[in-house]
């Protein structure tokens, strides 16, 4: 797919105007001019077919993803991990825009976007095998089926069924990359060539021809991958798996907090870059209650600062990424009520920094 990518656009970079030969860029003949329409209609399918492309891998990606994540704790835990692979995604296109910004060429740009592609596969292999960036963040992971930390872990494998999709279907698409690159070894030659032979008549129309087949063709492949991968038995959701239950997790805390008072859960941080995270909720009888929640720091000193605003909730969950070390104090307020009692459900925790491993480490865990 990415050799694809990258083939139409060193195509698409080639059918750019200010590409084009200077003879052709005047369009000083009925032929060129005639030409210059057929390469426009051809940037136009091509176009096209890039985004088509595109939106195919970024929905897979997306798909991929959201069914494991049905697997997770559906709390703090599973939050994290998505702002994990969030935080990565910022970090690959940040890449690729310096790249771009430093006149890295389009062949430099695909090279990278591959090596980041492998870099998400090794970190499935790593949260299936709780190393890496997720061996802090797995160990909280309480309830995920091992079957599915071992898929992730050998969805990639040599004989895993990634490979087995590659050998069914991979000859298919491997014509339409070949195909490709003629088109681009092609319109290079000819364009590279065109003082010496001008491009026209049965040439024009066979290129063209080979670029709506192409483009058909590859867009018919995509949609059918894409069915291929709807539907296939193991990328399935924990409801469909029957493995909801295995995502449920019994470590709450419930406490009521009397009418007038407030509860409090002290947390000390000894790293920055820790999380802390929370989830709870008032559990409600016949009439809508709420509680007031509120997160404050304590520095070493004594000091005291609002971390997170006083406000009355039903139900929240949230985390925050801590920037100094010290004493945290998450507070639940039931002060403002003069008779209802609440029966607060919560659990909270400390993270330790989620950090990329040391070449040592990593070096010892292969």
């Amino acid at each position: 797919m990415w050799k694809n990518r990258e083939h139409i656009e060193e195509i698409l970079f080639l059918l750019d105007t200010f590409h084009w030969p200077p003879t052709l860029q005047q369009q000083s003949t009925a032929d060129d001019a005639e030409l210059a329409v057929v390469f426009g209609r051809i940037r136009d399918k091509l176009q096209n077919t890039l985004k088509a492309l595109e939106t195919f891998q970024a929905t897979n990606a997306e798909r991929v993803f959201n069914t494991v994540m049905t697997y997770m704790p559906q709390d703090f835990r599973g939050t994290l991990i998505k702002q994990q692979r969030e935080r990565s995604e910022r970090n690959k296109q940040a890449e690729v825009d310096a790249l771009i910004n430093s006149g890295g060429s389009i062949r430099d740009r695909y090279g990278l976007l591959w090596k980041q592609q492998m870099d998400r596969r090794k970190q499935l292999a790593q949260l299936g095998s709780a190393t890496g960036v997720f061996k802090t963040l797995v160990k909280y992971l309480v309830g995920v089926p091992q079957v599915l930390l071992d898929f992730l872990r050998q969805i990639n494998d040599d004989d895993g069924p990634m490979e087995e999709q590659r050998h069914r279907y991979g000859p298919s698409l491997y014509s339409l990359t070949t195909m490709v690159l003629f088109i681009r070894l092609f319109l290079l030659l000819a364009l590279g060539r065109f003082e010496a032979g001008k491009l026209k008549g049965e040439k024009v129309a066979i290129l063209e021809l080979a670029v709506d087949v192409y483009a058909t063709e590859f867009v018919r492949f995509i949609t059918f991958i894409r069915e291929v991968f709807a539907n296939s038995p193991f990328f399935i959701s924990a409801e469909e798996a029957g493995a909801l239950d295995a995502r449920k997790n019994d470590d709450y805390k419930e406490i009521s907090v009397p009418a007038g008072k407030s509860h409090e859960v002290l947390l000390s941080v000894d790293a920055i870059n820790s999380y802390i995270a929370w989830d709870f909720s008032v559990i409600q009888g016949k009439i809508t209650v709420d509680i007031g929640f509120s997160v404050e720091y304590t520095n070493p000193s004594g000091e005291k600062s609002l971390i997170l605003p006083y406000r009355r909730y039903e139900s929240d969950q949230g985390n925050f990424c801590t920037v100094m070390a010290g004493n945290y104090k998450l507070i639940w307020d039931n002060s403002y009520a003069n008779f209802f009692k609440k029966v607060l459900r919560y659990k909270v925790d400390c993270i330790p920094p989620v950090v990329e491993p040391s070449p040592a480490e990593t070096q010892v865990e292969e």
